[in-house]
């Protein structure tokens, strides 16, 4: 036990005396989810959590939780499984070891090594070429590790919160379906459209940044050889001016690690001011989406003009790529920064809390970190309230500094006047290498704020 007292700093939170101090837990105990031990002592087995939204930030929360003595319940609004959701993930390093903390010992090979990235120009020129090992690999896969350990009667699926009562001595979600649920402490990791963020802390607004991103899947297979052998294993880029095109191979379908049977994840950052918005959430019918739009419901022309402008604008192989999606989904990109985090009994964690731009790569292990902040906050501190005021001090000043850089690293994207001067691009030698070296990367966070 007494390897539990070190506390030795990670990236940009995660410390390895929560990890060590869980692992411990889960050796007394015997079992992932049993409430006796060494945190039982401390903590009341009766303790309970709720948990709204059953991602990737609410399954690490319903699990460091557990581990560290609570009762959890996880309910999501959807009415079925998550897990064909999401695209790729950069697995940071330390995304093995939140897993391990979540109870997830064993978890064999996460994703798919990728150890050079490079730099494609539109006639497909390599203009840069550099090392950098990485661990890609895809949301389901992530998402299925976690939903895995955690028990079937402890996830309620199709179950949409309405609001949090906190009139009582104890706050009590109350859903849709007439059910409610009283706990000791409620948890909003219901993703950027949170619910609990909208009631408790409604000047939290997401603002459009300006540009979209396309994303898709694709089968390996469907890869012509040519393309397949000069760019699938790589972390490839493309940048026309003001644009950003990015690939890499990730797990294939049910967590498919062999050769030939992988995809590639496509992500093309496009700028778009709000009326070019408008018109691309705009469906067959005339309705405008609000934040995004099912694929099935994107206009052919948009689609069409996809293909247009990736012939005129992308190296031949990303041309390719977009040709291979025909139901490629629209993600508008958006920020949101919050002021507060908790409220008593009730706090926010993940996308509920912040919303960063993907090119930092270091949602999932923010939400995990977010988790493991509060468990030790709550191990330690005299009340619930006390330690979600700690967990919001720690994790405020982490997720202004995430989104920081992604604001920086996104300001070449967006939509631009009329008459402007032309956006970077990889005409722009030094611009192009700092996107290629920096993109996906967390070392940022290990230096001093």
């Amino acid at each position: 036990m007494r390897g539990i007292i070190v506390r030795r700093r990670l990236h940009y939170g995660i410390t390895r005396h929560v990890i060590t101090r869980t692992a411990a837990l889960a050796n007394v105990q015997g079992t992932h989810n049993g409430m006796d031990g060494l945190f039982g002592m401390q903590h009341s087995a009766s303790r309970r959590a709720v948990v709204i939204g059953g991602s990737i930030s609410g399954l690490f929360a319903a699990l460091l939780l557990e581990r560290h003595g609570w009762r959890v319940d996880v309910y999501e609004r959807s009415g079925g499984e998550l897990a064909g959701r999401g695209a790729g993930i950069v697995a940071q390093p330390e995304l093995r070891e939140a897993l391990s903390a979540a109870g997830i010992g064993d978890i064999g090979a996460v994703g798919v090594l990728v150890d050079t990235r490079i730099l494609l120009d539109r006639k497909g020129r390599e203009l840069l070429r550099l090392p950098c090992p990485q661990t890609v690999t895809s949301w389901e896969r992530v998402h299925r590790l976690l939903r895995a350990r955690l028990s079937d009667a402890r996830y309620h699926s199709g179950m949409e919160l309405k609001r949090i009562d906190t009139s009582g001595e104890l706050p009590r979600a109350e859903f849709a379906n007439g059910s409610s649920i009283e706990a000791d402490l409620v948890i909003g990791a219901d993703g950027i459209r949170s619910t609990v963020r909208q009631q408790f802390f409604p000047e939290a607004r997401l603002e459009y940044t300006g540009y979209v991103g396309w994303r898709s899947l694709i089968e390996e297979r469907a890869f012509s050889a040519g393309t397949h052998a000069r760019t699938f294993w790589t972390m490839a880029f493309g940048l026309p001016p003001g644009e950003q095109f990015l690939g890499y191979p990730v797990t294939g379908p049910n967590d498919d690690l062999t050769p030939g049977s992988l995809r590639w994840n496509m992500i093309w950052y496009r700028p778009a001011d709000e009326r070019e918005l408008s018109r691309l959430l705009t469906d067959g019918n005339g309705r405008v989406h609000e934040v995004s739009i099912p694929p099935p419901l994107i206009r052919p022309e948009v689609r069409l003009e996809l293909g247009e402008a990736a012939d005129r604008l992308l190296a031949p192989e990303f041309a390719e790529a977009v040709a291979l999606s025909p139901q490629s989904f629209l993600q508008p990109i958006y920020d949101l920064e919050s002021s507060r985090l908790s409220m008593g009994r009730v706090a926010v964690i993940g996308d509920a809390a912040f919303v960063a731009r993907p090119h930092v790569a270091a949602g999932v292990i923010k939400a995990a970190e977010d988790v493991l902040s509060m468990v030790v906050a709550l191990d330690e501190e005299k009340s619930v309230a006390d330690a979600l005021q700690r967990f919001q001090t720690e994790r405020l000043a982490v997720g202004r500094r995430i989104l920081a850089r992604a604001r920086e690293m996104g300001a070449s994207y967006r939509a631009r006047p009329p008459g402007s001067p032309m956006a970077p691009g990889d005409h722009d030698a030094a611009y192009a290498r700092s996107v290629v070296e920096d993109t996906a990367l967390t070392t940022f966070l290990r230096q001093p704020a």
